[in-house]
């Protein structure tokens, strides 16, 4: 196949798919800007949409810039392009945090097994319960694999391990809880009336559960500023562990690849994922996550996994808002 330039049609698309990864709050906190050659796509990270509170190295930033990296890659083999990734050493705003280079024709074989593309779409956060049926040893092994091949460790917990990771998150959502500016600050990003285009709407809040066995994260505050219900969740959640063996940009960078490949694998197999965030945003709950028999590493995510309904859509931002405005590709 002939080498060209991606057009602007395929340049919107892509944007949309890189658009529509997970992150904190819902910030989404990217931008995309075509190379200078137009061969390929840049991907910066937004620190204007950064969570400084709860995220002051910003490594929650990064790991969703790279979960917006990793869309663009299965967008980029379903438009029959070969996407070839470079993370940047550099950790400022004026260089791009990622460079895709789309300028060659996609190879025969698919590399991630089933097509995830459909999956981009589908993908939600579902903070509802799940069942009490039990991912098959098949399916795990195939996220881990996935994670693997993105340079990080998806570890699924046996039931000690899954106690004490969820008791960490508790103990973190509690702290979180008696913290007013943490507080003060996911509120801004709760969007309970007016249509938006970032944030949390109320349909994706979720409830409470009924016995405490899951620690969800409490979006309205404590006490909450608007009603909360409750339901019972599963008797044991099902928890994995996301590892990286370095904690530097470009590592939070291949663990937001490794997340949204697992978890659009996930999708395709039928299950829901929800993020359990709170103990990786205190230092000493996030240095106590590690199992020290897996030897060093460094814990980016906590996942929850399991059968149930999907999660409610939360609204994204319009490709003319993602595509950097200055760029002759925006509509």
């Amino acid at each position: 196949m002939t080498n060209t330039s991606p057009s602007p049609v395929d340049v919107r698309s892509l944007a949309a798919a890189g658009g529509a990864a997970p992150s904190l709050h819902n910030s989404q906190p990217w931008f995309f800007r075509p190379t200078v050659d137009a061969g390929g796509l840049a991907v910066f990270v937004d620190g204007r949409r950064a969570v400084p509170l709860t995220d002051p190295a910003g490594r929650a930033m990064h790991i969703s810039v790279g979960a917006a990296v990793f869309n663009l890659r299965v967008a980029a083999l379903h438009l029959g392009r070969k996407p070839v990734v470079t993370l940047s050493s550099h950790d400022t705003p004026e260089f791009p945090a990622a460079v895709l280079d789309l300028s060659q024709g996609a190879d025969a074989a698919y590399p991630y097994g089933p097509d995830l593309y459909p999956a981009i779409a589908e993908r939600h956060s579902s903070r509802l319960p799940f069942s009490n049926r039990d991912v098959p040893e098949r399916v795990v092994g195939d996220l881990i694999a996935a994670a693997e091949a993105e340079g990080a460790v998806l570890d699924v917990l046996e039931e000690g391990d899954a106690r004490r990771v969820l008791d960490l998150t508790a103990e973190a959502e509690r702290r979180t809880a008696a913290d007013v500016a943490r507080q003060a600050e996911t509120r801004t990003w709760l969007r309970l009336e007016a249509p938006a285009t970032d944030g949390i709407p109320r349909a994706a809040l979720g409830p409470q559960d009924h016995d405490a066995r899951v620690p969800v994260r409490a979006f309205t505050g404590h006490p909450p500023t608007s009603p909360v219900t409750t339901q019972r969740f599963e008797a044991l959640p099902q928890v994995a562990t996301l590892t990286t063996r370095f904690d530097h940009p470009q590592d939070w960078m291949r663990a937001g690849q490794a997340m949204e490949r697992a978890w659009l694998l996930a999708t395709v197999h039928g299950l829901r994922m929800s993020v359990l965030h709170q103990a990786v945003e205190w230092p000493d709950t996030r240095a106590n996550l590690r199992d020290p028999r897996t030897g060093p590493g460094y814990v980016q995510m906590v996942l929850r996994m399991g059968y149930g309904p999907p999660g409610a859509p939360t609204p994204r931002r319009p490709v003319s808002e993602t595509l950097d405005p200055t760029d002759p590709w925006r509509e």
